[in-house]
């Protein structure tokens, strides 16, 4: 028997995330915005509201729409005791206690990557994201995960085929096994942990001040995270490491 979809359920999901995009927002911006129903927007903003997903913005004559903690909430607890990011947290934290910087874990989500887990390094001077934190495609996390992936999933998440010279750093990158970018005041280095397809799942990145990570240290660093990383790899996929 063919199990269909929840229609109405599915239009929840899609306000709330349009709530999440663009609050405090009201039910005729959503209904612009999702192209619906204003009658069809309104009882999703009532289902939601009543579970404690959403809530009036205080203060306000005209009622705009915004979220409730309770999101966050969810999120952690699924980022906790998922299985990707339990096998991951003690190779994390051996990795911040080997080079005492931060690390991370970041996977993809759509066409995005989003941060599920960091590590703090114990330094005075550290890089510290939050989990939650959409970190850009042009990043170590992303230059790991795109240079793993097919080239239909790539452009996907890029939104167009990329360009040679994005093409040539992302070979580079695949061949060495880890990525690293320079910002403004730190740097990441970052290697791809594989699914049981071949494609990435996550990406285990460390990241710190410049002064601390250097040009010097990064192959180093990124050989390690990458031996860390297919470690994890063949753990997720239950194979002896």
């Amino acid at each position: 028997m063919t199990v269909k979809k929840i229609q109405s359920s599915g239009r929840a999901l899609g306000v709330l995330e349009e709530i999440a995009r663009h609050q405090p927002v009201g039910v005729s911006a959503l209904a612009r915005l999702r192209g619906d129903d204003k009658t069809a927007i309104q009882r999703a903003l009532l289902t939601l509201a009543e579970h404690g997903w959403i809530r009036p913005e205080p203060g306000r004559k005209q009622v705009k729409w915004e979220l409730t903690p309770h999101i966050h909430a969810v999120a952690r607890i699924g980022h906790e005791t998922s299985s990707l990011t339990k096998r991951a947290r003690p190779a994390l934290k051996r990795l911040r206690d080997e080079f005492d910087e931060t690390m991370l874990l970041t996977v993809p989500s759509a066409a995005e990557l989003v941060l599920v887990d960091v590590v703090e390094s114990n330094q005075m001077l550290k890089y510290v994201p939050w989990v939650g934190l959409v970190v850009p495609l042009d990043s170590a996390a992303g230059d790991a995960m795109l240079s793993q992936m097919t080239a239909k999933r790539r452009q996907a998440m890029l939104g167009e085929a990329p360009g040679g010279g994005v093409l040539e750093r992302l070979e580079q990158t695949r061949r060495q096994g880890y990525a690293v970018h320079r910002f403004d005041d730190h740097a990441s280095v970052a290697a791809a942990v594989l699914e049981a397809s071949g494609e990435p799942g996550a990406a285990i990145v460390l990241s710190g001040p410049l002064e601390r990570v250097k040009p010097e240290r990064y192959p180093i660093i990124g050989a390690r995270i990458a031996e860390v990383a297919a470690q994890l790899s063949a753990e997720l996929h239950g194979e002896r490491v």
